[in-house]
């Protein structure tokens, strides 16, 4: 019975494995940290559409609030599909992470295979930025100044 033993990974490569993950580290601490602002702001439209659910219709001085609940619906929206593509991000941010260590286990070439992921989360958080740019621009109202 044959078993099959790895060669242990050299110091020397650990140290280059750990150089070469630390920006998919930053981006994975940046990208969990973008998380926590969008469900920030969801929840504060989820506060406000409760508020405007609230109102009752015979309230005719404020009862023009209502009319923002659509724009309120497309900005969770917008929210939603950002968080859901951060999300998309850290779990191939920490692909690289896996990839990297395991590739230096096994002595495998994978800088395409890391190159691809690095791409691939980059532009789910370039997803994110662009529907949370989207969002901000239609969360002003002058309804939102108002009492």
């Amino acid at each position: 019975m044959s078993i099959l033993l790895l060669a242990t990974p050299s110091i020397d490569q650990l140290a280059r494995i750990i150089g070469t993950i630390a920006a998919p580290a930053f981006l994975l601490g940046a990208v969990a940290s973008f998380i926590s602002v969008l469900v920030a702001r969801t929840n504060h439209i989820i506060e406000r559409s409760h508020f405007l659910h609230g109102i009752a219709d015979g309230d005719v001085s404020r009862a023009y609030l209502k009319a923002d609940i659509p724009r309120l619906k497309r900005r969770a929206a917008l929210l939603n599909r950002a968080m859901l593509c951060c999300v998309l991000s850290a779990i191939l941010t920490a692909l690289i992470i896996i990839v990297a260590f395991v590739s230096s286990f096994y002595q495998l070439a994978h800088e395409y295979g890391v190159a691809l992921l690095f791409v691939g989360a980059l532009i789910a958080f370039c997803v994110s930025l662009i529907d949370l740019a989207r969002e901000v621009r239609i969360s002003f109202h002058e309804n939102d100044l108002r009492k």
